[in-house]
């Protein structure tokens, strides 16, 4: 198969598992990764529904990256843009129509496994290299043109101010501290622990296999 043809299914299949493994972060309610508390918190006080929200939030962010660094668009970047918010809100529902009132030990197996799926989609899109999604590309261009400012602190920095927020606009929608945890949570510490690691295991033992091949044990 024609290696650009495999990245555009990688990076659809990417966005498609990322979709559905935000979908179960938001339905396990334990905390979810940093760009989502501050969706969350835009979704609670901007009465359309999220899908659409996502692709009004994320064309904002796509506007920055065209006007200061346009080599971070891609193929992958519009595929993001368009179909994973409406994917989220499709997986969240189908959580919450199968599984009403899902016991806290549920919802904690249903982070975990949201957590897997998560590293595996983000090795599968990055593998693909076919441009980044548009929140990454805010810290990346942003560490670009600041020469003295690492990405890594960039990031960090665009993902304290986007929790910030998020709680903040959930308390002013009127949520309790409780449901706010389900915003930023157990689940938000987690994925910074454990995504690094996790997301280098899946980019070797998957990601790179598919796109290249599998190497003979003899090469």
């Amino acid at each position: 198969m024609n290696q650009l043809v495999k990245r555009i299914i990688m990076s659809v299949m990417g966005v498609v598992i990322c979709g559905i493994s935000v979908g179960m972060f938001k339905f396990a309610a334990l905390g979810i990764d940093p760009f989502q508390s501050l969706m969350s918190g835009l979704d609670a006080i901007i009465p359309i529904r999220f899908g659409t929200l996502y692709v009004i939030v994320n064309a904002i962010l796509l506007l920055f990256a065209l006007i200061f660094d346009r080599r971070k668009i891609g193929i992958a970047t519009l595929i993001n843009l368009f179909l994973l918010g409406y994917i989220v809100e499709f997986s969240q529902g189908m959580c919450e129509q199968l599984m009403p009132s899902a016991p806290l030990w549920l919802r904690i197996v249903i982070l975990l496994i949201a957590i897997v799926i998560l590293c595996l989609s983000s090795a599968l899109y990055f593998t693909a290299d076919l441009g980044v999604s548009t929140y990454d590309a805010v810290a990346l261009v942003w560490s670009q043109r600041q020469n003295k400012i690492k990405f890594a602190y960039c990031r960090v920095i665009c993902d304290f101010v986007c929790v910030a927020i998020g709680i903040a606009l959930c308390l002013i929608s009127g949520m309790t501290f409780g449901e706010v945890f389900g915003v930023v949570g157990v689940g938000t510490i987690i994925t910074a622990f454990f995504m690094g690691p996790l997301i280098s295991f899946f980019n070797v033992r998957v990601a790179q296999p598919i796109l290249n091949g599998r190497k003979r044990k003899d090469d």
